[in-house]
C-alpha cells in the first residue's frame, strides 16, 4: 500500500458522491414533467506509466471518475413522438372544427332547415287547400321569413366561425413566434454550458418540450447539431437555427367574402415569413396547418358557406320560377317570392312579398282563387335537385366528413399515446432502481472511506511506529 492509495480512495468517494448526487436529482424530479432521467457515467483511472516516489513498480490504476453525465432518452423515439403529434393535432383540429360546424346545422331538431323547408311547403299546401283563406297566406308568408332567417343564421354561424378561427390562427403564430425565440435562447445557454464542459441536461428536457409543443402547433421536427444546439425545421425550412429563430406572420383578409374567393387572389389567408412576406410557408402537420386548410378557399368553412349560398340560389331560382307560372288575387303574374342583396346569396336572401294577394295560388285562366299554381309549389319538396334533396345531401356529407375526422384523431391520439409510452419507458425514472443505485453508490462511498481509513491506519503505523517497536 502507498500514498497513491489515498488519491485512489478519495476518488472513489468523489465519484460516488457525484453519482449519488444524479440519483437523487432523477428521483426530486420524478414527476417533473418533461425531465429525462440522467446516469453518471464513471471511468476507471489508468495506472502511472512511470515509477514514482508514491507508486513503485506495477500498480493497479489510480482510482475513477465521473467522465460525464448523461441523458438517458433516445432521439429517434423523439422525433416519432413529434412526428405523431403533428399528426394528432392536425386531425384533433379537423374534428374540432367539423363537430363545431355539425353544431351549427342543428339537424335533426324543430327548429332545422330541413324542419323549416317542410313548414314552407306545407304552407303552400294550406294555400292551395284554401285559396280564398288570407290567413293561410299571411302564414305562409311568415313561414318563408322563417326560412329565410334560418339559412341567414346558418351562413352567418359559418362566418363567425371562420372569423374565430382566423383570431385562433392568428393567436397559434405569435405562439409560435414565442416558442421558437425560447428554443433558440435555449441553443445559446445550451452551447456556452457545453462548451465550458458543464452538464445543461434539465436545459435540454426543456428545449425538448418546447419542440414538441411546436410539432404539434406547426409540425416542426428537430435536427442535432454537433455543438449541442437544435435545429427546428417546418415544411423543410428552418424556423429555428443555432441561436437564432426566423418569426412568421399570418396574412390574408379578416373577412370570409374577400379570403375564400375562387380562384385564390392575394386576400386569403397564408402563413409567411415575417420578414419576407412574399415566401409562403406550408406546414404539413399541426394544429395551424388544420386552421390554414379550413380557412383557405375551397377549404371546410369555405365549402360550408358555398354550400348556404347555393342552398338559398337553389331555392330562390326554383320557387321564383314557379310562382311567375301563377296569377295573384288580382290575376297578375306571380313576382318573385325571394330577392336577393348584393354579396353572398344565404346573407342577402329576403322575402320580396310583402301583402297576401301577391301570392300567385291559381293558375292562368281558373280564377282569382284557383289553388293548383299554390299545389304545383308545394310539390318542389319532392324535386330531385330541389332545395330539400341539396340540404340533405350537404347533411349527410358533414356528418359522414364529421364520423371520419373523429375516427382519424382516435387512431392518431391512440398512435402518439403509444409512441409517448415508449419514449417515457426510456426516458422516465424508475424509483425502485433509483433506490437500488443509490444504496449501491452508499456502499461504494462507505467501502471508499474505509480504505482511505485503513491506509491512514497503515501510513501512521509507518510513520510514527517504525523503529518503535519492543520499546
Amino acid at each position: 500500500m502507498s500514498f497513491s492509495g489515498l488519491s485512489m480512495a478519495l476518488s472513489s468517494m468523489i465519484a460516488q458522491r457525484q453519482a449519488l448526487e444524479v440519483t437523487g436529482q432523477n428521483i426530486a424530479n420524478a414527476n417533473t414533467k418533461g425531465y429525462t432521467r440522467q446516469r453518471a457515467d464513471m471511468l476507471s483511472i489508468e495506472a502511472l506509466s512511470a515509477p514514482s516516489m508514491h507508486s513503485a513498480g506495477l500498480s493497479a490504476g489510480n482510482g475513477v471518475k465521473v467522465s460525464g453525465i448523461t441523458r438517458i432518452g433516445d432521439i429517434f423515439l423523439d422525433a416519432r413522438v413529434r412526428s405523431e403529434t403533428s399528426g394528432s393535432s392536425f386531425q384533433a383540429a379537423q374534428a374540432k372544427a367539423l363537430n363545431r360546424l355539425q353544431s351549427t346545422l342543428t339537424e335533426p331538431s324543430d327548429t332545422s332547415v330541413a324542419a323549416q323547408l317542410a313548414k314552407f311547403w306545407a304552407g303552400w299546401q294550406d294555400v292551395a287547400n284554401s285559396p280564398d283563406d288570407a290567413a293561410a297566406r299571411n302564414v305562409l308568408i311568415g313561414q318563408a321569413n322563417a326560412l329565410v332567417g334560418q339559412i341567414t343564421t346558418g351562413y352567418r354561424a359559418t362566418e363567425t366561425q371562420w372569423s374565430q378561427m382566423r383570431t385562433e390562427a392568428s393567436t397559434l403564430v405569435t405562439e409560435v413566434n414565442t416558442t421558437a425565440q425560447a428554443v433558440a435562447h435555449l441553443n445559446e445557454q445550451i452551447r456556452s454550458i457545453t462548451v465550458s464542459g458543464g452538464s445543461a441536461n434539465e436545459l435540454a428536457d426543456q428545449r425538448d418540450l418546447l419542440i414538441t409543443k411546436l410539432s404539434g402547433l406547426v409540425g416542426a421536427e428537430a435536427r442535432h447539431r454537433e455543438d449541442g444546439t437544435v435545429d427546428v425545421m417546418v415544411a423543410g425550412n428552418a424556423l429555428v437555427r443555432g441561436i437564432s429563430a426566423k418569426p412568421v406572420a399570418l396574412e390574408g383578409s379578416v373577412l370570409m367574402e374577400e379570403a375564400t374567393v375562387t380562384p385564390p387572389t392575394g386576400d386569403q389567408v397564408r402563413l409567411v415569413w415575417a420578414n419576407s412576406p412574399d415566401v409562403p410557408l406550408n406546414p404539413q402537420g399541426g394544429t395551424l396547418a388544420s386552421h390554414l386548410v379550413n380557412l383557405a378557399p375551397g377549404g371546410l368553412l369555405a365549402s360550408a358557406a358555398n354550400s348556404w349560398n347555393e342552398l338559398a340560389t337553389t331555392l330562390g331560382t326554383m320557387v321564383n320560377a314557379q310562382h311567375a307560372t301563377g296569377v295573384d288575387v288580382a290575376g297578375n303574374p306571380g313576382g318573385a317570392v325571394f330577392a336577393f342583396a348584393p354579396g353572398a346569396a344565404a346573407a342577402g336572401m329576403s322575402v320580396a312579398i310583402t301583402n297576401a294577394d301577391q301570392i300567385a295560388a291559381g293558375s292562368p285562366g281558373q280564377g282569382a282563387f284557383d289553388g293548383s299554381a299554390a299545389d304545383a309549389m308545394s310539390q318542389l319538396a319532392n324535386l330531385p335537385g330541389g332545395p330539400d334533396a341539396f340540404w340533405r345531401a350537404f347533411v349527410v356529407d358533414i356528418g359522414v366528413k364529421t364520423q371520419a375526422a373523429d375516427q382519424r384523431a382516435t387512431v392518431t391520439a391512440a398512435a402518439r399515446a403509444t409512441a409517448e409510452n415508449l419514449q417515457l419507458s426510456t426516458t422516465s425514472v424508475d424509483l425502485d432502481e433509483e433506490s437500488i443505485n443509490m444504496l449501491a453508490y452508499q456502499r461504494a462511498y462507505e467501502g471508499a472511506a474505509r480504505v482511505l481509513t485503513t491506509i491512514d491506519e497503515m501510513l501512521d503505523v509507518l510513520i510514527n511506529r517504525t523503529g518503535r517497536v519492543g520499546r
